[in-house]
Parts: C-alpha cells; sequence; structure tokens
C-alpha cells in the first residue's frame, strides 16, 4: 500500500502568491508571508509538526496565558532597566491585545510538538515581537528594533515560560469545570427532591437487594461529583507554584538576581492570581507532579461520572423488556432500521469522554515519568491532554445536566409494583421473623411465584397490620428502632 505520509512536506501551508519577506535564523533564510504575524521558527515548525490538527488557538487560556507570562517578563525586564520604555511599552501592549482576545488566529503551532515546548514559545515572542513593531510605527520583521530572543524573550526560556503558562492556562480553565459540574449537581438534586417519595429497589452485583427511593439514588449521584469539586478547588493551588526566573534548567542563568521576584509579582498582578516562586527552581523545571496529580482527580471524576451514566442507562433501559424505572428524555431518533426507537444517546457520550479522559491521564503518566535530568520534553503532549480533559469533562458535564438529567422522569407505579414483588423486601422483615424463618419464605417466594408478603401473612408470621407498617417506605429506606422482643 503506498505511504502518503510524505505528502505532508511538501503540501504549502501558505499560497505562493502571497506577499514575502525574508526572515532568517540558526538554520538558514526563508520566506514568510508579510501579513502574517508569526516567523520564521513558528513556520519551520507549522512545517514539521503536522500531527493533530489541533493548534495553541484551540485553547485560548494557553494563549492568553503565555501572553500575561510575556507581559510579566516584559514589565519585570522594564523595571530593572533591561528594556527602553518604549520597547516596554509596545510588547505589554501587544500582549494586552492577545490577553483580549486579538491575533489568537496568529497562533498556529500543533499543540503536540517536539522541543519541549520551544515552538509555542516563539511563536508566541515572534506574535508578540511583530505586533509590538507595529505600535511602535514599524514593519513586521523589523528585528533590530524589537526581536523576538533579545527583547520578547529576554531573561527566559522555554523551560520556564511554557511550564508557567501551562500553569496559569489551568487556572484560567478550571473554573468553567468546577461550575459545569456544580450545575450537574444541582440538576441532579432537584431530581432527588422530585422523586423523594417513590420508592424501588436497590440492586447489588445487579441483584434485587433492598427497598430505597429514587431521590436518594439520585442525591447519592449529586453526592459523589460535589465530593470532586472539592478536590479539584484544593489541587488546583498546586499550580500557583511557579518556576519563572529559572531559565533554562532552573539556574537562572541569564537573569538579574532581582528578577524573578519582579516576574513572579508581575504575573500575579496581571493575572489576578496569587503566584509564588518555587523553593527549588532546579526541581520546580522538570518536575510535572502537579499535573499528574490533577490528571488522576480528572480520571476520577471521569470514572464517576461514566459510572452514573451506565447507572442512567440501566435504570431507563426497555422500554418493555428492561429496567424501565426512569424515562430519560428522547433527544433523537434511535435507529435507521428499528422505528420508534430511541438511544440514551446523552450518557452514551459522556461515557465515551469519559473513556478518553481517562486515556489521557495514562499519556500524561507516561509523559511525565519520561523526563530526564533537569528537564521534561514531554510537556507538550502532558499540556494538550490535561487541557483537552478540562475541556471535554466541562462540555460533557454541561451537556448532560442540560440535556439529559433536568428532564427525566420517573415511572413511579411501575417501580413500586417491582419492590412489591421482589423477594428483596424479605430483608425489611427479617429482624421480625428471624433469619431462618425470612430465609425460608425467600426461596418458598423464588419457587413458587408468589410474594413475600402474602407468603408472611399466610404463615401467620406477622399481621396485616404489623407487615404494613413495617414495609411502608419510610421505614424501608432509613434507620429504625427494632425492639429485640420482636426477634423471632
Amino acid at each position: 500500500m503506498k505511504n502518503n505520509f510524505h505528502t505532508l512536506k511538501s503540501t504549502p501551508i501558505f499560497s505562493t502568491d502571497s506577499e514575502m519577506r525574508r526572515e532568517r535564523d540558526l538554520l538558514g533564510e526563508r520566506n514568510v508571508p508579510a501579513d502574517v504575524y508569526f516567523g520564521i521558527q513558528t513556520l519551520r515548525a507549522l512545517e514539521n509538526f503536522q500531527i493533530t490538527g489541533i493548534t495553541l488557538n484551540h485553547f485560548p487560556c494557553l494563549v492568553k496565558a503565555l501572553a500575561m507570562v510575556k507581559k510579566a517578563a516584559a514589565l519585570a525586564n522594564g523595571t530593572l532597566g533591561y528594556l527602553e520604555p518604549a520597547v516596554q511599552d509596545a510588547i505589554a501592549g501587544a500582549c494586552d491585545e492577545i490577553i483580549e482576545g486579538k491575533l489568537h488566529d496568529q497562533f498556529l503551532v500543533d499543540m503536540i510538538q517536539g522541543g519541549a515546548g520551544t515552538s509555542t514559545n516563539m511563536n508566541a515572542n515572534e506574535v508578540v515581537a511583530n505586533r509590538a513593531l507595529e505600535l511602535l510605527g514599524h514593519q513586521k520583521g523589523t528585528y533590530k528594533v524589537v526581536h523576538p530572543n533579545n527583547h520578547v524573550n529576554l531573561s527566559q526560556s522555554t523551560n520556564d515560560v511554557y511550564p508557567t503558562s501551562i500553569n496559569l492556562a489551568i487556572l484560567l480553565s478550571y473554573n468553567g469545570l468546577v461550575q459545569s459540574m456544580e450545575a450537574l449537581c444541582i440538576e441532579f438534586d432537584k431530581k432527588a427532591e422530585a422523586f423523594t417519595r417513590i420508592i424501588k429497589m436497590g440492586r447489588t452485583q445487579l441483584q434485587d437487594a433492598v427497598p430505597m427511593t429514587l431521590g436518594q439514588e439520585f442525591a447519592a449521584f449529586a453526592a459523589t461529583i460535589r465530593e470532586d469539586v472539592a478536590r479539584v478547588k484544593e489541587l488546583v493551588t498546586l499550580f500557583k507554584e511557579i518556576n519563572m526566573g529559572g531559565t533554562a534548567i532552573g539556574t537562572g542563568i541569564n537573569t538579574d538576581p532581582r528578577y524573578r521576584q519582579l516576574v513572579v509579582k508581575a504575573l500575579s498582578d496581571i493575572s489576578s492570581i496569587d503566584f509564588v516562586c518555587a523553593e527549588n527552581l532546579v526541581e520546580a523545571t522538570s518536575d510535572t507532579g502537579a499535573f499528574v496529580i490533577f490528571s488522576g482527580v480528572m480520571k476520577r471524576i471521569a470514572v464517576k461520572i461514566s459510572k452514573i451514566c451506565n447507572d442512567l442507562r440501566l435504570l431507563s433501559s426497555g422500554p418493555r423488556a428492561g429496567l424501565n424505572e426512569i424515562n430519560l428524555p428522547p433527544m433523537q431518533p434511535g435507529s435507521s432500521i428499528m422505528p420508534g426507537k430511541v438511544n440514551p444517546v446523552i450518557p452514551e457520550v459522556v461515557n465515551q469522554v469519559a473513556y478518553q479522559v481517562i486515556g489521557n491521564d495514562l499519556t500524561i503518566t507516561m509523559a511525565a515519568e519520561s523526563g530526564q535530568l533537569q528537564l521534561n520534553v514531554m510537556e507538550p503532549v502532558i499540556a494538550f491532554n490535561l487541557l483537552q480533559s478540562i475541556r471535554l469533562m466541562t462540555q460533557a458535564m454541561h451537556t448532560l445536566a442540560q440535556r439529559c438529567v433536568s428532564d427525566i422522569s420517573a415511572n413511579e407505579e411501575h417501580c413500586r409494583q417491582m419492590v412489591e414483588n421482589s423477594i428483596g423486601l424479605i430483608t425489611a422483615v427479617n429482624p421480625f421473623i428471624g433469619y431462618e424463618n425470612a430465609t425460608r419464605i425467600a426461596r418458598q417466594a423464588l419457587m413458587t411465584g408468589a410474594s413475600v408478603k402474602q407468603l408472611i401473612l399466610e404463615e401467620g408470621l406477622l399481621s396485616e397490620e404489623e407487615l404494613s407498617d413495617i414495609l411502608a417506605p419510610e421505614k424501608m429506606t432509613q434507620p429504625r428502632k427494632v425492639s429485640s422482643t420482636s426477634q423471632a
């Protein structure tokens, strides 16, 4: 079979009819379209890393984070006298525009890339430099005035800019995740309240267990998600410790001794997030522990929400040959061949999101383990997967809440009938007739098809009044004191 991967290299990224400007780097000279804000190093990255098709601008928070870091560095360098005021202000002005959402279409490097994020850093450096040049009245590419490396990247390395930007992007993104989780909990809470009097069978190992209310089931869904809202809020504080000022490996080479504290303070002011400088910058430059821990929580959320979706699909199975205890809102026809079939498409898509997030966690784990010595070059795939997990789970929670849970209804009579016909009722009666009697009644009910209630009354083990009291829904679904004299 013919291999067509070679065509990537020869595919032109831009029209050859575009007006060009000439730029130079370590490897030589190249033509760059005159109207773009990025430069030669970004151009090479675009050619080298045609991998996912998912570019930096797919994650606006990351682009904004890069601009905030570049602005903080410019302000710190300006304060120390290493940048002329006009150049500092032009760089800061360009960064402000990016923070506001402008020029994001110029951040085109693939999220997965070689070079430990250098292409991402240079994409930012070149865009900021060329926009700063325009603000100063110069043409793009006039790098003697504002240079991507000498000015925009002054006192920096990819190895402190990139991880700091990832940290900041997560801090800018996580609130949407928290909001979607809390909104889903609210919808579960509403259903818990609406279903509080609906008695149904609880199940363990897919077998009848003991009665509960449908409200209790939905309240448990809310509780388990709410637990992880707290975990997310706790763990994001790890990302407030950054390695800015460490430059290449954490030693701070090419920086003023005062720069470290100034740039951290500037970034805190710009982002309104209280960042702190890592105590050991050499350790912080290669450490990816915070990403691993946070990804673990994302996996935990994914596992929980997938389990909930499995439950919703089971509870709504049928409608004639399944559990059919609840009805999910019909969202679309379910089959091209079976008329009338409607599928649980929203829980299904959330299941698939959960599987992706679980897989992302494994990728992040392997990437974190693969770092060597003073740097982890696999940070691009860590950033891609973690930011993707946050985005996917945010959207999945919102979709589940608004397009499924909010309109779930219950089949109350069907739920009650299954309770009344269930052998699981024997557990509620067990303290009153004794284990031996309860076991015998349960076996007999299973063999004959008679109801537990009918058999107990026939044997005179309890009166109708006593049995009705014991089997009252509110008494079967919560603790109650049982007199020792009632044991048979």
